[in-house]
């Protein structure tokens, strides 16, 4: 794959995607949001990739929208920036709803936008530099697309504490409420995210984990009999799986499980 602002790498099972604008913090801009659509599609679809790692060039994670595009909300018409807002709805989506766990590497700060791509993810660990914030509100913006996810994620009263403030807090606060999996120093933190990468890629089953992200974002819009009804459905069904039955078979013969 070649692309203009992302960078993409395929190692040990795990689909690496780095946005690749240090210059300018990796901020978002039309072309960088398809470039990340097309990527995780692609992904997604490859048997050579278990988990997709999301990182970010330079000192930032991602600082939000580019100048560029904020410059020309003011005379964009509805219907530009209604198609402008899908674009990027819709890559929060692929990202959500695609098969395969996605884990962000948070080295610096995540902003906006960007803070709404890194929350995404299903597992996000974060550099204890790293600063979190969803600051559209200071800007009179409104955070509407990433709201959706992060209600879901954290709750309403940090979401409402968020969103509504706009203020930036600490790696440490953002795991405190959910936003953050986890927190590690400067120095740990390259050990620390290939740890978990390789705990997902080496010690799960690939069939496992697309079945288990698939069933924790259905249970979040399911009414709560619902979701038991459903995950009773997929555990029947999941029993009679080949990667259970081979699990199985190697804890009672105690065998190491090769994933």
């Amino acid at each position: 794959m070649s692309f203009n602002y992302i960078l993409t790498d395929i190692h040990d099972r795990v689909g690496v995607i780095s946005l690749n604008r240090p210059d300018k913090r990796n901020a978002l801009n039309p072309e960088l949001v398809g470039e990340l659509k097309t990527a995780f599609n692609q992904f997604f679809k490859d048997d050579a990739v278990k988990v997709i790692k999301l990182r970010g060039e330079g000192d930032a994670f991602c600082a939000g929208a580019d100048l560029a595009v904020i410059k020309k909300l003011k005379d964009a018409t509805y219907e530009e920036n209604l198609e402008d807002s899908r674009h990027l709805a819709g890559l929060f989506e692929i990202i959500r709803n695609g098969s395969k766990p996605v884990v962000a590497a948070v080295h610096g700060h995540a902003i906006a936008g960007g803070c709404g791509l890194a929350s995404i993810c299903d597992i996000v660990i974060a550099s204890e530099p790293a600063k979190f914030g969803y600051t559209e509100t200071r800007i009179g913006f409104v955070p509407a697309i990433v709201a959706r996810f992060l209600i879901k994620k954290v709750g309403e009263t940090h979401a409402r504490h968020l969103l509504l403030r706009g203020n930036l807090i600490s790696a440490e606060e953002a795991a405190r409420i959910g936003l953050v999996t986890e927190t590690t120093s400067v120095t740990n933190f390259q050990e620390t995210v290939e740890k978990v990468l390789r705990d997902l890629v080496e010690k799960c089953s690939g069939q496992a984990l697309q079945t288990t992200k698939a069933l924790i974002n259905a249970a979040g819009d399911q009414t709560f009999q619902e979701a038991v009804d459903h995950a009773v459905e997929v555990n029947a069904k999941s029993r009679g799986s080949e990667d259970c039955q081979k699990g199985i078979s190697a804890f009672l013969n105690k065998e190491k499980i090769e994933w």
